[in-house]
């Protein structure tokens, strides 16, 4: 039996039990058997899931930090755009990876670096830095909530789609509203070019609202 762990232990294991339970089957009792230990020695570390789940986010925004890092800056469009897909892609290898980032509070100050160097560009470029607070959240937003919809239609990182989300047999329940149901070809299937188109659209939009003229 395992006499000893600590917070980025329990974290670690959480992330690779992630997509064996999901976030719905992840607690604290099930993390405490991967380990080998009794369930109250992880109260030590952390109070509550939430509490375990800012940890797992923290986590996985470290293991991003190095490609963030290394997202070409020469332009403010072309930084934005590569640290969305950075973002998107190491969350859509975890199960459930959207919802485990969202919402929660890094711990310590790991993230500054990659947003420091997000905000120096944007102002570099001519945003106000309230401006390219705003720019940057928003596009964070926009991945996280694509990711999160993308998800729920493929649960299983490189996994099957849910059939709840076939489009076919969507369509037939929605006879008698043909524009939504062809509106599902849109939002259900090739969700890698929906994220693209969205990002460029969000993106123009930022250009267009929060950058002041030349």
């Amino acid at each position: 039996m395992a006499t000893r762990i600590d917070r980025a232990q329990v974290a670690v294991t959480a992330l690779r039990l992630l997509n064996e339970v999901g976030l719905e089957g992840l607690t604290l009792r099930r993390i405490a058997k991967e380990l080998d230990v009794q369930a109250p020695a992880l109260y030590w570390h952390f109070k509550n899931k939430q509490e375990l789940l800012d940890e797992m986010a923290t986590e996985m925004f470290r293991r991003m930090g190095a490609a963030l890092s290394a997202v070409d800056r020469s332009d403010w469009q072309v930084l934005m755009a590569g640290a969305a897909h950075v973002i998107r892609d190491s969350v859509l290898g975890y199960r459930d990876g959207a919802k485990v980032f969202s919402g929660t509070r890094f711990r310590g100050t790991d993230y500054a670096g990659p947003v420091d160097g997000l905000m120096e560009t944007l102002v570099d470029a001519g945003f106000t830095l309230p401006n390219a607070a705003r720019a940057w959240f928003t596009v964070q937003c926009f991945t996280m909530g694509h990711v999160i919809e993308q998800q729920s239609v493929y649960p299983f990182p490189g996994g099957e789609r849910d059939p709840y989300y076939d489009v076919a047999q969507r369509a037939q329940r929605l006879e008698g509203h043909p524009l939504t149901a062809d509106a599902g070809q849109v939002f259900f299937n090739d969700l890698d070019t929906g994220f693209e188109t969205g990002l460029r659209a969000v993106i123009a939009g930022i250009e267009a609202t929060l950058l002041p003229a030349g």
